[in-house]
C-alpha cells in the first residue's frame, strides 16, 4: 500500500521547501511581476473574475492570465463561464447514438489550448518548494508543441527564460507562434522528426540537463501534470456533466476519452471513473499504435505523442484502446474547415450550433471525437450513455496542415465532391476496428512496456517504477494537492509583504 510518505522523491512530487534561497528569489520575482499563483483547488474552482482581470488581453504575457489557466473561460475567453464551454456532437456527426460531449480546450488563454494547464500544474510545485529559481534557472519545456508554448507563455510571465523543445515536423502554426513569444533563437529547439518522435525530446533534454541552470519540466513524467488534470479536468467535466443532465436527467457518464500524449489528460479519468462509474479510453494513431499492437511508425495527429508509454499513464486504471488514422483526421480537419464540408454537414442534419463549433477542433480533438464513437459502438452505448472527451485545441493551429492535405490528398482542389468523398469514407457509419477492450493480461503488457523507456533509458528506479502497478500509488499522489496549495498559500502570503 503506497501512501504519500513512501512517494518517491523527485519528479516534482516534493512537499516542503527545499532550498529557501531560491524560494524566496522567487518570492522575490513574483513580487516585482505582480503574480499571484492560484491553487490547485482555484483551477478547479476559479474565483469570480474581478478588477484584476478588466482589460487584461487573455493574448497577453500578463500574470493576471495565470488566474484564466482553468476551463471556466468564455468564448472570447476575457470572462468566466459558469459552465465550461462544450459541444455536444449528435448522431449525424458521431454516427452513434451516445452523446459525445467536448470540452473546448481553445478557451485557455494565450495558446488558445488546455496544454497551459499542464505547464502551470508541473512548474508551481517546483517554484514553491525552491526547486526552481527564476533568477536563475532556465524552464525546459519538451513537447510536441502545446505543452512547449504553454510553458513559454508562462515563463515570459515570470520574467524567466524558457526553452521550447519540439520536433521539427509540427505545424508552422506553433512555429510561428514560439518565434513571437520567445526572444533568443536558441530558446526554440527543433528536433528531428515529426509528432511520432518522443525519445529526441527527450535526447535533447538529456543534453541540456547536464547545464545545472536548466531545469527540465518533462510533462511525461512530472506529477504535476497528472493531479492538475485529477484536480482541475475532472471537475470540470463534472460541471459539464451536471449541466448537461440538467435537460438529461437520464444521462450517465459512460466513457472518458483522451489521446495519450503525456497521458496527463487521462488522469482526469480516475477520479471520474471512481464517482459516476466511466470506463477510461486511451487513443493513439493507427499509423503507431504502439499501445495497441506494440507498433511503432509516424502519423500526424499532432499533440498526441507516441512510441512509449508516459510514467504519468495509470495503465492498470485503463480500460480501453482505440487507434484512429491520421488520415481521417487530416482529411475531416479539411472538411470541416471547408464551406463545401459544411454545407453537406447541414445536408446530413448537423445543426448550425455544431456547425458553428468546428472552428474550435484541431486534429486531435477530431481524434478524441472519432475515438468516442468508437467506444460507444463497442461498449454498445445508447442515448443515455454520454461519453466525454477533450477538444485539445482548435482549427487555427492547422491552416498550414490543412494546405499541405489538400495538395497531396486533393490533387491542391477541395469542392463538393471531395467533401462528399471525405464524408462518405470517414461518417458513414462506425465500426469498432482496431479497438481493444483490455483485459488484465492486456493491462499488464502495456504497463510493461513503459520499462523500456523509463528505466533501461531514463533511469528510473525500478521500484518507483513497479509502485506505479497498484492503485495505491495513484491515490496517495492525490495527498501532494491540499500540501502544495498550502505551500502555494504561503508562497503568496510572503510575496504580498
Amino acid at each position: 500500500m503506497t501512501t504519500l510518505a513512501s512517494i518517491p522523491e523527485g519528479f516534482g512530487l516534493e512537499t516542503e521547501v527545499i532550498n529557501t534561497t531560491a524560494r524566496d528569489r522567487a518570492v522575490d520575482r513574483c513580487r516585482q511581476v505582480g503574480i499571484k499563483l492560484p491553487t490547485f483547488a482555484e483551477l478547479a474552482d476559479p474565483p469570480a473574475a474581478g478588477s484584476a482581470l478588466a482589460g487584461v488581453d487573455p493574448d497577453a504575457a500578463d500574470a493576471a492570465n495565470l488566474w484564466r489557466v482553468n476551463w471556466f473561460n468564455d468564448a472570447s475567453r476575457a470572462g468566466r463561464a459558469e459552465v465550461p464551454e462544450y459541444v455536444v456532437i449528435p448522431p449525424a456527426l458521431s454516427g452513434v447514438e451516445s452523446p459525445i460531449i467536448l470540452l473546448l480546450g481553445n478557451r485557455f488563454p494565450m495558446i488558445g489550448a488546455h496544454k497551459v494547464l499542464a505547464a502551470y500544474s508541473c512548474l508551481a510545485p517546483r517554484l514553491v518548494t525552491g526547486q526552481f529559481d527564476p533568477t536563475e534557472n532556465r524552464a525546459v519545456w519538451p513537447s510536441t508543441g502545446n505543452y512547449a508554448r504553454g510553458g513559454i507563455a508562462i515563463s515570459k510571465i515570470m520574467g524567466c527564460r524558457g526553452v521550447a523543445v519540439l520536433p521539427e515536423g509540427m505545424s508552422a502554426e506553433r512555429f510561428e507562434w514560439l518565434d513571437r513569444w520567445t526572444s533568443d533563437p536558441s530558446d526554440v529547439i527543433r528536433t528531428p522528426g515529426s509528432e511520432s518522435n518522443v525519445k529526441e525530446i527527450y535526447d535533447a533534454c538529456a543534453a541540456l540537463a547536464q547545464d545545472e541552470a536548466n531545469v527540465i519540466l518533462n510533462q511525461f513524467c512530472e506529477y504535476g501534470n497528472h493531479l492538475g488534470h485529477v484536480t482541475a479536468t475532472a471537475a470540470a467535466i463534472e460541471r459539464v456533466f451536471e449541466h448537461y443532465t440538467e435537460g438529461h436527467s437520464s444521462a450517465r457518464l459512460a466513457g472518458f476519452v483522451a489521446a495519450s500524449g503525456s497521458a496527463g489528460t487521462l488522469g482526469a479519468g480516475d477520479p471520474l471513473k471512481e464517482r459516476h462509474g466511466s470506463a477510461t479510453a486511451v487513443v493513439e494513431a493507427l499509423e503507431c499504435p504502439t499501445l495497441l499492437y506494440n507498433g511503432y511508425g509516424e502519423h500526424n495527429i499532432q499533440g498526441i505523442g507516441d512510441k512509449h508509454v508516459p510514467l504519468i499513464h495509470n495503465v492498470t486504471n485503463t480500460d480501453v484502446v482505440v487507434a484512429v488514422s491520421d488520415q481521417a483526421t487530416d482529411e475531416l480537419g479539411v472538411l470541416f474547415a471547408s464551406p463545401e464540408g459544411r454545407s453537406l454537414l447541414a445536408q446530413r442534419g448537423v445543426g448550425d450550433d455544431v456547425i458553428g463549433h468546428l472552428d474550435d477542433l484541431g486534429l486531435s480533438s477530431i481524434c478524441n471525437m472519432l475515438a468516442s464513437a468508437k467506444m460507444a459502438a463497442a461498449l454498445g452505448c445508447g442515448p443515455d450513455d454520454v461519453i466525454v472527451t477533450i477538444a485539445t485545441d482548435g482549427a487555427a493551429l492547422y491552416g498550414s496542415e490543412r494546405a499541405k492535405t489538400v495538395d497531396t490528398a486533393f490533387g491542391g482542389e477541395f469542392g463538393a465532391d471531395e467533401a462528399d468523398t471525405v464524408a462518405g469514407r470517414w461518417l458513414n457509419g462506425v465500426d469498432t476496428d482496431h479497438l481493444l477492450q483490455l483485459s488484465d493480461r492486456d493491462r499488464d503488457r502495456v504497463f510493461n512496456l513503459g520499462y523500456f523507456t523509463w528505466v533501461e533509458q531514463q533511469g528510473v528506479d525500478l521500484a518507483h517504477f513497479d509502485a506505479r502497478r497498484d492503485q495505491s500509488f495513484w491515490v496517495a499522489l492525490r495527498d501532494l494537492v491540499p500540501v502544495w496549495d498550502e505551500l502555494i498559500a504561503d508562497f503568496n502570503a510572503r510575496v504580498a509583504q
